[in-house]
């Protein structure tokens, strides 16, 4: 597995879970670090703002330390906003504006009845005939921040699904498995409340632009990723706590930083509205 596939299953993963607290007005915020050969290389944070029936959620994911000084410099900015039905989100739209090496990107998803998505790249994308993305491929798919909802949503089924993510160039599908239980002990986790499930990861190149050649694509995609769901507050979601990648240069592993929870404020939820 390669550092950037590890490090992208992850920040989908991270995304913060929230069905159970459509009726609560609060914030949730959640950091991670990301480590390889020893050297702190990511920090993925995430806020997220829930208001009635209303949910809007914000992830940063940048480099630091000395991967930041001797790699291509990145920095990712997702949003994901919409609102719940009984028992499931309902997303409304996302967005990604992406910075790699002074160069930036920039994709907004709005959803429509039955899947659809209307899209806005930023600059223009001109795939090759051979790197366009289907309308049948394209339709249900989701931005990686509300990908991201889904997982969590689950709760203790969290590693029994595969969800279809799209970040406007790729669409690849999240194929998550459960492989057992460990206490909060054995997986160093000591703030978990109950055991944490033990999952999984592998990926499905669906459609899009890729960097690597279809054949060491397959190969990597028979070493799946290992990630730690741990309930962190009073609801029924599992929050990512721990990530276990191996690649050819090294162990990748993802630890929670911090998860705090407050009241929302006026101004918050007046944010919200923008």
């Amino acid at each position: 597995m390669s550092f950037r596939r590890a490090f992208s299953l992850f920040a989908l993963c991270a995304g913060v879970p929230a069905a159970a607290m459509a009726q609560e007005s609060r914030q949730v915020e959640v950091g991670y670090a990301i480590t390889y050969l020893g050297f702190t290389g990511f920090r993925i944070d995430f806020r997220a703002r829930f208001d009635g029936q209303r949910y809007d959620v914000e992830s940063h994911t940048y480099k630091e330390g000395l991967i930041k000084a001797v790699t291509i410099g990145y920095d990712g900015k997702n949003r994901a906003w919409g609102g719940f039905a009984p028992h499931a989100a309902q997303p409304a739209g996302g967005s990604l504006s992406i910075m790699v090496g002074g160069k930036p990107r920039i994709w907004a998803a709005q959803y429509g009845p039955g899947g659809t998505l209307q899209e806005m790249h930023q600059p223009q994308w001109t795939p090759r005939p051979d790197q366009v993305i289907p309308e049948d491929k394209r339709e249900g798919s989701l931005d990686p921040l509300s990908a991201a909802l889904s997982v969590g949503m689950k709760g203790d089924a969290a590693c029994d699904q595969t969800v279809p993510s799209n970040d406007g160039k790729r669409r690849i599908d999240i194929i998550l498995k459960k492989i057992g239980m460990e206490s909060p002990a054995a997986a160093n986790v000591p703030d978990a409340r109950g055991d944490l499930l033990v999952c999984e990861i592998y990926t499905k190149r669906v459609a899009g632009e890729f960097d690597d050649a279809p054949k060491e694509a397959e190969s990597k995609r028979e070493q799946p990723m290992k990630i730690w769901l741990a309930h962190l507050d009073d609801t029924p979601f599992r929050y990512p706590a721990r990530l276990e990648a191996q690649t050819g240069f090294g162990t990748i592993h993802g630890n929670i930083l911090f998860f705090r929870e407050r009241p929302l404020t006026d101004g918050d939820k007046t944010t919200m509205q923008r």
